[in-house]
């Protein structure tokens, strides 16, 4: 995917920057295009592992403002998920982090959107089960200072409590969107608005969780070749530099995207089977709507600053119009 955010490098530069921050050299094989907003090559490191480095905008880059410190954001996940006891959450390995890109250990398999008409009804069925359970044990990770909203700092979008830390982000976004003028088809203040009608049902969540907010099938590594002793399975998610501290609901937003997050899905069963709880309640169901049209406000407002073309922004502007249109039935 093209976009205005992705600073690319000369096989020398791309060099220089990792071998100047951790004294590793590395040489460029390919530049990997389906990221959205990073840069990511794949590279072979002078240790001789083969592995993805992801750049991180310029300094002087556009970016939304949930954006500022990502990279860094994105590295704390990996760190955090390495450290779960037991393991099973599938993820690369961090191998180096600079404060301008990260490298990651290279995953076997592929992303599932590309491997999705290869894979039989029954066996995408046991996947979306795996990664229920995966999901919920990636829910049991909770910030050390108690916080909801954004790990990174640079944002300022963190509150002790997750009625502030969702309207920040709603407001940081709407600051976005004037700063853009994008077009979001709803006045700031009637999503104001809409946003206050949830104070309630988002009070109910008392506990923050790391939310990874981007799971949809291309962000999920699946290995579906089989074998005998091994069956189809998912080997690692990917790109968690949208992680928040917040409510589990909102994951099933992205996850949707995959197939049926519903409470009767297998999504939720695996997720239930690893310990996990997704009580559809009519406050749940009121978050999940809310999150769906934190999401849409996202993706519109993002295509001002990466200058993606006007079938993607249709694309977004339909989705932000039906989350308008479920979150407006609930009133």
């Amino acid at each position: 995917m093209q976009s205005q955010t992705k600073r690319r490098l000369s096989p020398e530069d791309l060099d220089a920057l990792v071998s100047g921050a951790v004294g590793v050299g590395c040489r460029l094989e390919t530049e990997l295009t389906d990221g959205w907003f990073n840069t990511a090559y794949r590279v072979l490191l002078d240790d001789g592992r083969l592995a993805v480095v992801k750049v991180a905008p310029s300094a002087d880059a556009p970016v939304l403002r949930y954006e500022r410190g990502i990279l860094g954001t994105e590295a704390m996940v990996y760190r955090r998920i390495a450290a779960l006891p037991g393991g099973g959450v599938p993820t690369p390995e961090l191998l180096y982090a600079g404060q301008e890109f990260l490298a990651v250990s290279l995953l076997d398999g592929e992303p599932w959107d590309k491997a999705a008409d290869r894979v039989p009804p029954a066996t995408g069925r046991e996947l979306r089960r795996e990664l229920g359970a995966i999901t919920a044990r990636l829910h049991t990770l909770a910030p050390e200072d108690g916080r909801f909203g954004y790990p990174a700092a640079e944002s300022g979008l963190s509150a002790p409590d997750w009625r502030t830390a969702f309207t920040a982000m709603v407001d940081a976004l709407l600051d976005d969107a004037a700063r853009w003028q994008s077009s979001l088809g709803v006045t700031p203040a009637e999503i104001r608005a809409l946003v206050a009608e949830g104070g309630a049902a988002l009070d109910e969540v008392t506990e923050p969780r790391l939310v990874h907010f981007d799971l949809w099938p291309g962000n999920i590594f699946v290995d579906v070749t089989g074998d005998g002793d091994r069956p189809p399975r998912i080997v690692g998610l990917i790109d968690h530099e949208r992680a928040f501290w917040g409510d589990p609901a909102a994951e099933l937003v992205s996850l949707a995207f995959g197939g049926d997050a519903g409470p009767d899905s297998d999504l939720v069963a695996g997720y239930a089977e690893a310990g996990g709880v997704l009580d559809f309640t009519p406050a749940f169901r009121h978050r999940l709507a809310l999150y769906e049209l934190y999401l849409g406000l996202l993706l519109v407002i993002e295509c001002g600053p990466r200058g993606y073309g006007p079938d993607h922004l249709a694309f977004c502007g339909r989705y932000l119009a039906d989350s308008l249109d479920r979150l407006r039935a609930l009133g």
